[in-house]
């Protein structure tokens, strides 16, 4: 599969982050996690599944246990199994994350 300019297939609600699956095999998922100013995804925990992000478009804050950064495009957040992370949308402009999960969301 190849999915050209995934940040275009985005979806948005104004209730709360949107989720796009752009695949998933047995042993990978990717979607994407889209945030209107002011929503996050408040820190949680996956005891068995390491996940990276890619931030494709805007600005945010990314938390990964102890560490907290202000993230933009191009930055990528890795959050092994069982370390707590997070992302918020703290700016003006909507936040597209590209998010890889290992093994996939069952």
């Amino acid at each position: 599969m190849i999915l050209r300019d995934p940040a275009a297939r985005a979806v948005f609600s104004a209730d709360k982050m949107g989720k796009v699956t752009l695949g998933a095999g047995e042993r990978l998922f990717v979607g994407l996690n889209c945030f209107e100013p002011g929503q996050s995804h408040q820190a949680h925990v996956h005891p068995d599944q390491d996940k990276l992000y890619v931030i494709l478009a805007g600005a945010g804050e990314a938390e990964v246990g102890q560490e907290r950064a202000r993230v933009s495009a191009g930055d990528v957040i890795l959050a092994p199994a069982g370390v707590p992370h997070g992302l918020a949308n703290r700016g003006p402009e909507r936040l597209t994350a590209l998010v890889v999960f290992s093994p996939p969301p069952r």
